[in-house]
């Protein structure tokens, strides 16, 4: 499961004009035609759906309802990807 809040660097209570401002960010920051590293059209696409789910207030909740279930469920995959993602952030 991709974390929709980590991808943009947010926390789950970003309001829809903090959520918009982090879009913007990494947008920008993964855009193919400013960044030539190969990982980064996959890692555009993935700012894109998060940033559509988001910031539809509809989506967003059966996003954090869904969320929400995996997490009581089963956390440890969750709680891998998420940790995962984050190791990756911080050795570039």
């Amino acid at each position: 499961m991709h974390d929709n809040y980590q991808i943009l660097g947010i926390s789950p209570s970003a309001t829809t004009d903090l959520i918009k401002a982090a879009y913007r960010k990494k947008a920008a920051q993964f855009h193919p035609d400013k960044n030539q590293s190969p990982d980064a059209p996959t890692r555009f696409r993935e700012v894109q759906e998060a940033y559509e789910v988001l910031s539809d207030a509809a989506r967003r909740k059966a996003y954090d309802d869904y969320r929400q279930r995996s997490l009581i469920e089963d956390p440890l995959p969750v709680a891998w990807d998420m940790s995962g993602k984050y190791i990756q952030e911080a050795l570039k």
